[in-house]
């Protein structure tokens, strides 16, 4: 058997494009490549600030996005996916500028999510900006017809430093119960909530304290990427028998 090459470096199916940040990225976050089980290319967009990303929507970012996107599936990847899911505004321009699949944004998981649940529930986001979580966000997610109920980190105090402000220093268990607390407050206005989504790609780390807190399923960009690499990278059978 013969095998070719043609670049560099192998093994590394997925990729993703970050934005340009200090804060730390713990365990769990998509931005710590020791959240996988697998290799994982990390690629930071120069130029996308949190606020340029997630407070502006700024369109001009799609061409340095599309250019680490090329970049990447060059280098070998086969699904590419970013750390932040208000760039589900760019996911058709994305999507269409490689040819691999691309995942723009967590939110992309909601109709699957609520094709699960029974008639008469909703799906919960929690976003770190429900303020900046605009509906064309939803409408480019295809979820704008969905029933949702929506919270936001920006009020509490210590979320906000980090994922919203870039601060170079978090708390995580301050955070932890920030997010609890907010998604507690959300399950008791909307009883009728049957699994959560989380929009912001730091929140994984807290998405078991979600669980614990609820009872329900919790989505994110790490469920996501787990669910992409195994239709990308698909391992055969052994052929034993019972």
């Amino acid at each position: 058997m013969r095998v070719v090459g043609g670049r560099t470096h192998y093994g590394e199916a997925v990729g993703i494009m970050t934005l340009e940040t200090v804060f730390p990225r713990i365990p769990g976050d998509v931005g710590n490549a020791s959240t996988f089980r697998f290799p994982v290319k990390l690629r930071t967009v120069k130029g996308a600030s949190i606020n340029r990303v997630v407070k502006q929507g700024d369109p001009a970012l799609l061409e340095p996005f599309i250019e680490a996107a090329k970049e990447l599936e060059k280098e070998g990847v086969r699904a590419i996916t970013t750390s932040c899911g208000f760039l589900a505004l760019f996911q058709d321009e994305l999507a269409k500028s490689v040819k691999i699949p691309v995942f723009a944004s967590s939110l992309m998981q909601v109709p699957l999510v609520y094709k699960m649940l029974g008639k008469g529930h909703k799906v919960g986001i929690i976003t770190a900006d429900s303020g900046s979580l605009s509906e064309k966000h939803l409408r480019a997610a295809g979820i704008d017809s969905i029933p949702l109920a929506i919270a936001g980190m920006e009020d509490q105090e210590e979320f906000p430093k980090a994922f919203l402000r870039n601060e170079t220093a978090i708390d995580p268990d301050k955070i932890r119960a920030e997010i609890v607390g907010v998604v507690k407050n959300l399950v008791s206005k909307n009883p009728d909530i049957g699994a959560f989504v989380l929009e912001c790609a730091n929140m994984p780390p807290y998405s078991a304290a979600i669980q614990e807190a609820t009872g329900l399923p919790v989505f994110d960009i790490v469920t996501f990427i787990n669910y992409v690499y195994g239709a990308v990278v698909r391992k055969p059978f052994k052929e034993s028998f019972m």
